[in-house]
């Protein structure tokens, strides 16, 4: 099969991202072209360098997947009212999409494509039409529409996307139930991880910055996002525990930049790190954390640091919540701040919630080739269907 696969995530992206994850795993088997997004011109005037175009839009990286980087910018709709102009200026700005892939699409010899859009809601709202794919998937990872970024015209329009698709595809149960109230043929994929860096088995020298830090360490790695994650908890740990040291890695928002975190001596912001080094910090941990917060936009997410922590043999201790309960039996799930410190005492003492090497294999289940391997099993139960033309939904942009 060939895929085109549209989203909000550029192929470059340092941190990653499921969208070209299960891109390259597709591209074992089927040819993929990767579209990044386009920039609207008001976007490129304030941020130059966001975004460059390389010689040759269509650059390949492998010899089944090519990425293809728009030379054009759209015209900004955010700022819009959600109505009749912004419908117009929106599919102006969809068929200026539209034929640069198709572009790119003729140039690859791609036929009978099947289009996957990760999240992108507004950009490539009318591309099933545009292109006529053969088969048209919506993939949902996280609860967008609890950003208000996304309110203004996703409110409308992602709803409308998934009654159009063919199949909808989500990361985790949650996110799959919301999806399957506008689409019965939605399937939850799980989620994949590339786990290939943590690995348990490889020596890990100490890094000099956490060297410094004593015993024990409880640790937390990715972004410091207060949208995400609880400050408070963070706070009262630090507080009813000075003898613990919380060793932060990640970039931080202004929340955490501002926050009393930055006053209490055992707690310790190591700031960013690549990727290729998160396995050494992790490995020199006593316990790994994520204090999520519990709101609309998390309580769905799929928080791939926990295999990533698994998959070093770490105990966790992590937010209950419903996405969560598949990790039940690995880790220790709280409910409130109190219940949150007993559970990282208790690891401490030696309770652990299941063996390191039950945990490990646990979470090398969760591969990209078997969440992916779902999704194209998802499209063979579903085909033919073609994905319903916009002029044919109720209460749909045209």
């Amino acid at each position: 099969m060939d895929y085109v696969i549209v989203g909000i995530q550029p192929w470059d992206l340092p941190l990653g991202g499921n969208c070209k994850d299960m891109a390259q795993e597709l591209s074992r088997t089927h040819r993929v072209l990767y579209v990044n997004p386009a920039v609207d011109w008001l976007t490129a005037l304030r941020h130059p360098g966001q975004q460059s175009v390389p010689t040759s839009p269509l650059v390949p990286v492998s010899a089944s997947c090519w990425v293809l980087t728009p030379d054009r910018h759209s015209c900004p709709t955010n700022w819009l009212p959600d109505g009749w102009l912004f419908d117009r200026v929106n599919r102006w700005n969809n068929r200026r999409f539209a034929r640069i892939i198709q572009w790119a699409i003729d140039q690859l010899g791609f036929s009978a494509i099947t289009l996957l859009n990760d999240s992108d809601m507004v950009r490539s709202f009318y591309l099933p039409d545009l292109l006529k794919p053969r088969q048209f998937i919506y993939y949902t990872r996280d609860n967008l529409l609890a950003i208000g970024f996304w309110q203004r015209h996703g409110n409308r329009l992602e709803p409308a996307l998934m009654r159009k698709a063919t199949l909808v595809a989500a990361n985790s149960a949650y996110l799959a139930r919301l999806a399957r109230q506008h689409n019965p043929r939605t399937v939850d994929i799980g989620q994949g991880c590339d786990l290939r860096q943590f690995d348990p088995t490889v020596p890990h020298a100490l890094p000099d910055d956490l060297a410094r830090i004593p015993y024990p360490r409880i640790g937390y790695l990715g972004a410091l996002n207060a949208g995400r994650l609880t400050i408070d908890w963070l706070l009262l740990t630090a507080r009813s525990r000075p003898d613990w040291q919380l060793v932060l890695i990640g970039p931080e928002d202004d929340a955490f930049r501002q926050s009393a975190l930055h006053e209490l001596p055992n707690v310790h912001f190591l700031g960013a790190k690549p990727m290729a080094q998160l396995p050494a910090y992790l490995a020199h941990l006593d316990v790994a954390i994520n204090p999520q917060q519990l709101n609309e936009l998390t309580i769905g997410n799929y928080p791939r640091k926990i295999d990533e922590y698994l998959a070093m043999g770490k105990p966790v201790v992590a937010l209950k919540t419903e996405t969560m309960s598949l990790f039940a039996d690995y880790v220790r799930l709280a409910t409130t701040g109190p219940e949150f410190i007993d559970h990282i005492g208790g690891i401490l003492d030696g309770q652990l919630p299941a063996s390191p090497a039950a945990c490990i294999a646990f979470a090398r289940q969760h591969t990209w080739a078997h969440s992916v391997g779902m999704l194209v099993q998802a499209q063979h139960d579903f085909a033919p269907t073609q994905p319903a033309p916009v002029g044919n939904l109720r209460n749909e942009p045209v």
